[in-house]
């Protein structure tokens, strides 16, 4: 049976990785609106009721609009917004965030495709905290550095317009008041929450995160070991896991592996863990692709998940 696709949203950033990631697919026919109906609401909402899945790729109030035009009991959804990533009534999309999560997402009818920034933290921090390494309550700072197409169609034109005399490297968000903290904090399992300063740089896509980690203050110190032990057995239980833990090395301090452009084009997200002991000091870096495993990959393994097909249908690992 082939299942029919409707990318509401598909002339976007991630919309368009989507529909190229999906292109050739045999057990997919991808519904498509005219140009000049993208805004025409009836259209839309028969495209979203004869979708099998609909992925939507729109701003939040957008995609709140999309989930309330859907009438039937069959459409299921995959949404990229933030919109309903902390709804309990909704699946959070990152399969490897536990052993579980594949079965909840392909059994749901409506999935939230997780944000590109929160991955890398849930990724490197939730494993530590399950295996109680990490208290809940641990002050906890997260950031990091991600091409210009994480912010959207205007960023990605801003950027291109500015040419040779972009900025950089640019600090973004020092309010510490962000859309992505309140999925940081859930699905960590943090009972406070972090404080977050993401980075733009001046490249397409691509991103590396870190979690620099302060262990003296903590009653048990646990080594480096401990962490990467922790994180690559979360991780090897996992199947089907685009997560790569990287082999650890307490001598290594630096490593072309980190930078962030090395996984772009895949789905895969890499873990490494550094750690001095002696000064009870610690950082878990994630790289990975901000249009890939960050958005439209994901979206994607979460579609193939909810048809029931093989993991890395249409996705480079």
């Amino acid at each position: 049976m082939v299942a029919k696709i409707f990318i509401d949203g598909e002339a976007g950033t991630t919309g368009l990785q989507i529909r190229d990631r999906l292109a050739g697919r045999r057990d997919l026919e991808v519904l498509s609106i005219a140009p000049e109906k993208r805004k025409d609401q009836d259209e839309r909402k028969r495209l979203l009721n004869a979708a099998d899945v609909a992925i939507l790729c729109l701003p939040d109030e957008a995609a709140k609009e999309s989930v309330r035009l859907i009438e039937n009991g069959t459409t299921r959804v995959i949404d990229a917004s933030t919109a309903f990533r902390v709804n309990p009534d909704w699946a959070y999309g990152f399969a490897e965030m536990d052993k579980g999560q594949g079965e909840k997402i392909a059994n749901a009818r409506y999935v939230s495709n997780p944000g590109c920034w929160p991955q890398g933290l849930i990724a490197g921090l939730r494993p530590l905290i399950a295996a109680g390494l990490i208290p809940a309550d641990h002050p906890i700072i997260y950031h990091g550095i991600s091409g210009y197409t994480g912010g959207g169609r205007q960023m990605v034109e801003d950027y291109v317009a500015e040419g040779a005399s972009a900025s950089q490297y640019m600090p973004y968000g020092l309010t510490f008041v962000h859309k992505h903290v309140p999925e940081m904090t859930l699905y960590t399992g943090l009972q406070r929450e972090p404080l977050f300063e993401p980075v733009v740089g001046n490249f397409a896509q691509g991103m590396t995160t870190s979690l620099p980690l302060h262990l003296g203050m903590l009653a048990k110190v646990p080594t480096g070991a401990e962490i990467h032990a922790a994180i690559a057995d979360h991780f090897a239980a996992v199947p089907d896991s685009f997560v790569k833990v990287a082999p650890y090395d307490p001598a290594l301090g630096k490593t072309a592996a980190l930078d962030p452009q090395v996984h772009n084009g895949t789905n895969t997200l890499t873990l490494h863990v550094f750690a001095n002991d002696a000064r009870a000091q610690a950082a878990v870096v994630a790289v990975y692709d901000n249009l890939g495993k960050g958005a439209s990959g994901a979206a994607v393994q979460n579609l193939n998940l909810m048809l029931g097909v093989a993991a890395a249908e249409s996705l480079a690992a």
